[in-house]
């Protein structure tokens, strides 16, 4: 008897001990959200109007096509968030480890997606609706339990149709992460690049609820640059994907049309408009990302007396893509030097001179064009 009673003591203190432990960890989660506004996370490339607070859930209209993401950088962390679609097929996602704008050509970022869809968008040899993981726009992932490629699939079923709640369990160490599904641990994935990045979550066409959204830290460890996203440039978009509120339109001119997250510029080869931000920047830098669709369209940017950059020059036309396909003009600066990088291929501009100007971004268009990740920053 005195036995088994030590015995009965020791497993009673060892489950408390599990219990106390269990309470403690919970104890270090952290919520995303305060529940009134979007305090801790940057508008990306979506408006105020595509969030909102209800009733402590946060609302996502779906629309325009965007992100918003975290001002902090996670590296090695747990984040859970329930989640539900309030459309059949509803689109979303959770991206981890990623920069801090779109990608070229995309409303998304690079980082690691984990897949936000609802129980009617069906399953196929490419996807599934029970929380696939995969790499997006250069990021990289070893699959663990794949088909050939970079995706990681769940191994088991286990979404909720809309518009039941889902619970998601992500977590994130060492470049390794691994998702549970309403408790149990169903897709993971492997060596992904990069580590160390901007948490996101994705408006995708339709309405979808979030709520009792938190994050444990876990330790961290030093990375080489590569490991790691791009941080905060201090960029801010300058489209909202639904208007052109924020652009001074010149009178008579109406080729231009927001299509979501594309800004047309639907014009015959000869018929030229502009636009210009009414944000205003000190020693601008932005990112403008532009399709040509006809071959005789063209663009202008114009950023002050300084920067008048005609695309058509043999200096830039070079560097473009093919018709159809995006382009990145980025305007920067360092070490007092201005530079521009035109789908990464660096080209100088010494004739501009930084010093106290404050103006807005024009874009001037001729003919079909289409534009995306208009962002602007001041340079101090």
């Amino acid at each position: 008897m005195h036995h088994l009673h030590l015995r009965t003591l020791c497993c009673a203190t060892l489950l408390l001990l599990s219990v106390t432990d269990r309470s403690n960890a919970d104890d270090d989660f952290q919520p995303m959200f305060n529940g009134k506004d979007l305090s801790g996370w940057v508008l990306t490339n979506t408006p105020p109007e595509t969030w909102s607070f209800q009733d402590d859930l946060l609302v996502c209209t779906g629309k325009p096509i965007g992100e918003i993401r975290t001002e902090k950088m996670y590296q090695n962390f747990i984040m859970e968030l329930e989640w539900r679609h309030m459309v059949p097929r509803g689109n979303a996602g959770v991206f981890v480890w990623a920069d801090d704008i779109t990608s070229r050509g995309v409303p998304f970022h690079r980082g690691i997606e984990v897949q936000v869809l609802e129980d009617a968008y069906g399953n196929s040899k490419s996807h599934t609706v029970h929380g696939d993981i995969f790499p997006i726009h250069g990021a990289t992932m070893t699959p663990i339990n794949g088909r050939g490629g970079s995706r990681a699939f769940p191994t088991e079923n286990r979404s909720k149709p809309s518009p039941q709640w889902n619970h998601y369990r992500i977590k994130c160490r060492d470049g390794i992460i691994s998702l549970a599904v309403n408790g149990k641990v169903v897709t993971q994935g492997k060596d992904c690049t990069p580590r160390k990045g901007y948490i996101c979550l994705e408006s995708e066409g339709g309405i979808v609820h979030y709520r009792n959204v938190r994050i444990q830290e876990l330790p961290s460890s030093d990375l080489p640059p590569e490991q790691i996203a791009i941080a905060n440039r201090g960029y801010e978009s300058l489209y909202t994907g639904l208007n052109l509120v924020g652009w001074q339109v010149p009178e008579g001119h109406s080729r231009w049309e927001p299509k979501d997250w594309v800004l047309t510029h639907d014009g015959t080869p000869d018929d030229s408009s502009s636009l210009t931000s009414k944000k205003l920047f000190s020693n601008i830098s932005f990112v403008v990302d532009v399709r040509f669709k006809h071959g005789s369209g063209n663009v202008v940017i114009d950023a002050g007396d300084d920067v008048h950059l005609d695309l058509s020059h043999p200096v830039f036309a070079k560097h473009l893509e093919k018709l159809g396909r995006w382009n990145r003009i980025e305007l920067s600066s360092e070490s007092r030097k201005s530079f521009l990088l035109i789908n990464k291929n660096k080209v100088d501009l010494p004739y501009r001179k930084l010093g106290s100007a404050v103006v807005g971004l024009t874009l001037k268009a001729t003919g079909k064009v289409d534009f995306c990740n208009l962002y602007g920053r001041s340079i101090e």
